[in-house]
């Protein structure tokens, strides 16, 4: 800001390069918030086009093919509710709440308040300035309150907040002297953090369900709990970015993916084709806890439209280190070197999937040899239980005494039972791909960071996994890109010994006020599970 003896300058250059650096500054204003209208009429759009679908196959919904007809409106509903949160979570949050007799000239889209019932318990809290003098010296009087209300969820019951903030006036001056508004998750908004962590947990973990609040007293309509959650995962995103960026800082992850149905805008909207296409979550875990690292274990979850490689490259752009992950062609350009010769990402490949491979090929030809692999494989396993939790360095040492010589055996086994099998069979494939990738399946033996195989990124994925079952969708692609987000801040706080709604209900309600430079402290790990808090306490 310049200083008052040089604001505006005498010098008519620097008024055009005031001017100049003005104009640039609202062109790249009118432009982001040309982008965001465009995104939010987008989303409309589509959803229009939704609700017009739901409305023809209503009066279809009875005669031979009426269980189906009514399988479709579920999902196409479920689809719905999923770009809904994700327009709302594109939108510019409104400002502050106003003051109670103050008008507001473009009013929101109106949509049914919530009902509270007089039977719901009520808290009222008064934010009194106290009785102190004015900054005049004079004494303060009472000329009225302002009243809010904050519809809390506290141990699974619905309360009633009402914020008092008693107005006092200078009895000298006449100065109005009043408590500012405590900041809410969602400005304009009567959910409080609790009910706030609770509808993010009860969309995003395990299930999409929506939550029926009526039993307790309040009647709220499922636009505006859709509206609440698109807000809530908008208002927790800085914490999610965070999250992300501390992930890559590792030089060890776990890597993994798993198809989701997405919406196909274009062709709904064109009333053509199918109404999905196949999206995936990408999730990057680290996990030091298995050889006693001091990194606190997270996960990142990225959406992507389709499966091509150019999305992996994408997120892991940031990363170098050790990638252990399965065999999925789009990781290979990771895994080349620079044009110096150094390589980026290191490939640890997965004993596990390779098992598996065999497994399968055992159950369905009884195969011999196809029974003695994965024994040979489990026992490296059984190694790998007994060490797990020790330091890197003893994970090493045990793994060149006791591992090496049945890793060696298995791969001179290997490849003379190549010899044995039909060239174009199942298994001489997966023997093929196991004598190709060596150095890769034996990576751990060197490096005791290094797991045996990639369970633990596929644990990380299984909420998205058990999910997929009642999403079905997860809306379009804007709705997969809300749904990766809330799996990150949700897994990352499990990761951490949470209760994913005690924990989000901390950063929800102070987010809004926290200092961005001090952002670090409301992530999962940085904040105590409830199990040591209280035993912190006794």
């Amino acid at each position: 800001m310049p200083e008052a003896s040089s604001f505006p300058p005498d010098d008519p250059s620097g008024l055009r390069a005031m001017i100049a650096a003005l104009e640039a500054e609202n062109a790249a204003m009118w432009t982001e918030t040309t982008r965001l209208t465009a995104v939010v009429k987008a989303h409309e759009a589509l959803v229009q086009a939704l609700q017009i679908r739901i409305a023809r196959h209503q009066p279809q919904k009875f005669g031979a093919s009426s269980e189906k007809i009514e399988r479709e409106i579920e999902q196409l509903e479920l689809a719905l509710e999923a770009l809904e949160a994700a327009a709302s979570a594109a939108r510019e949050p409104a400002g502050e709440e106003p003051e109670a007799e103050l008008t507001v000239a473009e009013p929101a889209p109106t949509r049914r308040k919530p009902k509270v019932s007089e039977a719901t318990p009520s808290e009222r809290i008064a934010l009194d300035p106290g009785n102190a003098s004015c900054d005049c010296g004079g004494e303060l009087r009472l000329v009225g309150e302002d009243m809010s209300e904050v519809l809390e969820l506290i141990s699974a019951r619905l309360k009633v907040i009402e914020s008092a903030r008693p107005k006092k006036s200078c009895r000298r001056c006449e100065k109005i002297t009043q408590t500012p508004a405590p900041a809410r998750p969602i400005p304009r908004s009567m959910a409080g953090p609790g009910l706030l962590a609770n509808i993010l947990v009860s969309k995003f973990d395990i299930v999409s369900t929506e939550r029926d609040l009526r039993p307790q007293g309040a009647d709220i309509p499922a636009s505006t709990l859709v509206d609440w959650c698109g807000q809530g995962v908008r208002v927790l995103s800085p914490l999610v970015a965070r999250i992300r960026a501390d992930v890559m800082t590792a030089d060890r992850l776990h890597a993994n993916d798993t198809p989701v149905r997405v919406l196909d805008r274009a062709k709904r909207l064109e009333g053509l084709g199918k109404a999905s296409k196949e999206g995936r979550i990408w999730t990057d875990l680290r996990d030091d806890r298995p050889w006693d690292g001091t990194a606190p274990p997270s996960l990142a979850c990225f959406f992507s439209p389709d499966r091509k490689n150019v999305h992996p490259q994408g997120h892991l752009a940031e990363f170098s280190g050790i990638l252990q992950a399965d065999a999925y062609t789009g990781f290979k350009a990771l895994y080349e070197c620079a044009a110096t010769g150094a390589v980026r990402i290191r490939k640890a490949a997965c004993r596990v999937h390779l098992r598996r491979d065999i497994h399968d090929v055992r159950t369905g030809t009884k195969s011999e040899i196809a029974r003695e692999a994965p024994d040979r494989i489990g026992a490296l396993c059984d190694i790998e239980r007994e060490i797990t939790g020790g330091s890197a360095e003893e994970r090493r040492r045990v793994r060149q005494t006791r591992t090496r010589p049945l890793a060696e055996d298995f791969k001179a086994w290997s490849e003379t039972r190549l010899e044995r099998v039909s060239g174009k069979s199942a298994l001489a494939k997966a023997f093929r791909y196991a004598l190709r990738h060596w150095p890769s399946f034996t990576l751990f033996l060197e490096d005791g960071r290094v797991a045996i195989d990639n369970t633990p990124a596929e644990r990380a994925i299984k909420a998205v996994m058990i999910g997929r079952k009642n999403w079905l969708f997860a809306g379009a692609d804007a709705g997969g890109d809300i749904l990766a987000e809330s799996m990150t801040i949700i897994e990352s706080a499990k990761l951490s010994g949470h209760v994913p709604e005690a924990y989000l209900a901390d950063p929800v309600a102070r987010i809004g006020d926290h200092k961005i430079n001090r952002l670090d402290e409301l992530l999962p790990w940085n904040c105590m599970p409830l199990a040591q808090e209280a035993k912190a306490v006794a």
